[in-house]
């Protein structure tokens, strides 16, 4: 008989069907069984009854353990005292293999063992909604994106040079030279976006950041847009409706999930253009009076990058994402484009999550003279032959750009109210996780 997928379980209400699943819990009670099946989809409740199955089938019930993965034939039905939750009257049960004993168990278990066995928590309720929720995520992100007119450029993962500092590379060895794995596809987004006016790359990215917080890995995924002849408030205004095209998204799409995952929706519901902006130098002045109020233990200084407790502090002022731009020019990347009015400054803005998730988006206007690029890669003490091509960008047609990236595992972790970004991916790398 055909599979028929959880999901899909209130188009075949009445009718026998065929579910391909795992065992997720069972009980009994004298003589029915009640066993609640898996398949990828969702979970049901199926009941047997010791008097309408075989006798093989009500031992198969009574000797099947969790995880098994089994074959049930039954009939659905709506539960009669709650409306749109729906049981299987069981029929018969193949049981395709009988789990050993799983380790994962309804006690409470510690991060470090749930995080060993993440290869079967992954199995769990709560893991379900949280990566049902970053797919979402990701297709609303490529909807962003498709539907208003930009093209998907792939960038690569192997790179010769460094895009956000050189402090932070995986160096690999590639044949006879070294290259390093990608922090950003940003470089070569400039170069697609020359070429088609408004792309996107999105795809893993890599960091060799020493950082043990709650909002670091060293691998995760990143969506970058850019845009030619873009200016900074351009790229502020984009970075504002594609954060609540996504944040709706998510609250229109996955209602279930985030009461799964107790998410209390009441901020994410605020999530509307225009978002406040704020000048670096007026963040200095919050961050500032808030360390004088006892708020914040060290007092933050006039040339410094934000930390992690300056960005909770700050975006703990509103009730939407908040972006702060132009920075000093010193603690950013090298191709960043100055003030004209203040060159100390950088044409940039990161834009600070609420209820303190820290920066999901960090972006600005790219650079455009080549004599500033050049000596800005020499001030860095960049290697100048890795960015030969770069340059070249600024020799043909060099023209106002710019553009942004965004993390998917932090705008999980907010969207979701989580921790840790630990959960925010199917396998997390961290400082001391590599495995499984």
């Amino acid at each position: 008989m055909k599979q028929t997928y959880i999901s899909e379980i209130p188009k075949h209400l009445g009718g026998e069907i065929t579910i391909k699943g795992w065992l997720y819990n069972k009980r009994s009670s004298g003589k029915l069984g009640f066993l609640e099946i898996r398949d990828g989809s969702g979970i049901i409740q199926g009941i047997a009854s010791k008097k309408d199955v075989s006798e093989q089938c009500w031992s198969d019930c009574e000797r099947v353990t969790q995880e098994s993965s089994v074959i049930i034939i039954g009939v659905p039905r709506e539960h009669p005292k709650r409306p749109g939750v729906y049981e299987l009257d069981i029929k018969d049960m193949q049981i395709v293999q009988v789990a050993h004993e799983y380790p994962i168990t309804p006690k409470e278990h510690g991060v470090e063992f749930l995080m060993d066995n993440r290869h079967l928590w992954l199995r769990s309720r709560r893991q379900h909604a949280i990566l049902r929720v970053r797919h979402e995520i990701i297709r609303a992100v490529r909807d962003f994106f498709d539907n208003n007119g930009f093209i998907l450029c792939d960038t690569p993962i192997f790179t010769p040079a460094a895009c956000e500092g050189t402090s932070t590379l995986f160096e690999v060895q590639y044949f006879d030279d070294k290259a390093y794995l990608a922090q950003s596809g940003q470089l070569y987004n400039e170069a697609t976006a020359a070429a088609f006016g408004k792309v996107y790359c999105f795809g893993p990215t890599f960091r060799a950041e020493k950082s043990k917080t709650r909002r670091h890995l060293t691998e995760f995924w990143m969506v970058e847009p850019e845009v030619a002849y873009a200016k900074l408030d351009d790229i502020m205004e984009l970075s504002e409706n594609f954060i609540s095209y996504i944040v709706g998204r998510v609250l229109e799409n996955r209602k279930e999930e985030l009461k799964q995952v107790e998410r209390d929706t009441t901020m994410l519901e605020k999530i509307t253009p225009p978002f406040p902006r704020l000048e670096y130098d007026n963040v200095v002045k919050i961050l500032q009076l808030g360390h004088a109020e006892g708020k914040l233990e060290n007092r933050f200084e006039w040339g410094g990058d934000l930390g992690s407790p300056d960005e909770t502090y700050i975006s703990s002022q509103f009730e939407k994402p908040v972006m702060v731009h132009r920075y000093p020019a010193a603690v950013k990347a090298f191709y960043m484009e100055p003030d004209p009015e203040r060159p100390e400054l950088a044409l940039c803005v990161d834009v600070l999550a609420p209820e303190g998730y820290g920066e999901v988006i960090g972006g600005g206007e790219r650079a455009s003279s080549l004599e500033f690029v050049l000596n800005r890669i020499h001030e860095h003490g960049l290697p100048e032959e890795a960015f030969n091509w770069y340059l070249d960008l600024r020799k043909y047609g060099s023209v106002p750009h710019a553009g942004f990236g965004m993390g998917i595992e932090r705008a999980v972790a907010w969207i979701c109210g989580l921790e840790h970004v630990r959960e925010t991916t199917p396998f997390p790398r961290m400082l001391y996780r590599l495995k499984p």
